[in-house]
């Protein structure tokens, strides 16, 4: 009898999307919405992601336009994006907040990366806690009926293989990222 893999693969597929996402929030020289997933903005009693109370274009590579739905709120958002420890000073023109995106120093890429491999190594302990849990169920079918020492054999390797696929996912998103961040 076979273990079934679809909550030890449906852990790491959300584990993967955790790393993603979290890498993609690192900033590199390019203005991307995802600069900006970090602020959160005190609205209406609750704190909001920028995303649910503004639209984010980007006119050009070095220029995020957050334009807010209701334009009462501009004054807030801009605080909160200049609060935010993102090192980008929004400017409020008319009804749209600009955000320049300055180009990276040498160093603060240096810092960026170093960053970068600190976010994926927490996300690969995430990903060996989820490998040790399973790996616990799995040899607490030991001795069960209709499971075979062959069975459990068979089934730890597989979980090793996920596990190795896993891995060579975010190797992969880790080194785009690098890429990307020390790319002048």
């Amino acid at each position: 009898m076979a273990f079934d893999f679809s909550n030890f693969s449906g852990k790491i597929d959300k584990t993967i999307d955790h790393i993603h996402a979290d890498l993609a929030s690192l900033r590199s020289s390019k203005a991307v919405p995802q600069l900006l997933d970090p602020v959160r903005v005190e609205l209406y009693g609750n704190r909001l992601k920028v995303q649910e109370v503004a639209s984010i274009s980007i006119p050009n590579a070095e220029l995020l336009l957050v334009s807010p739905w209701d334009k009462n709120v501009i004054g807030e958002l801009e605080r909160a994006i200049a609060k935010a420890g993102l090192n980008l000073n929004p400017v409020v023109d008319g009804d749209v907040i600009r955000i320049v995106v300055p180009p990276l120093t040498a160093q603060r890429r240096r810092e960026m990366v170093s960053l970068l491999h600190q976010k994926t190594e927490d996300g690969k302990v995430m990903l060996r806690n989820i490998r040790t849990a399973t790996k616990q169920a799995i040899e607490a079918q030991r001795g069960q009926a209709g499971v075979s020492d062959d069975d459990v054999e068979r089934d730890l390797a597989r979980l090793d293989d996920l596990l190795g696929q896993a891995m060579t996912t975010i190797d992969k998103l880790v080194e785009s990222k690098e890429s990307d961040l020390m790319k002048v």
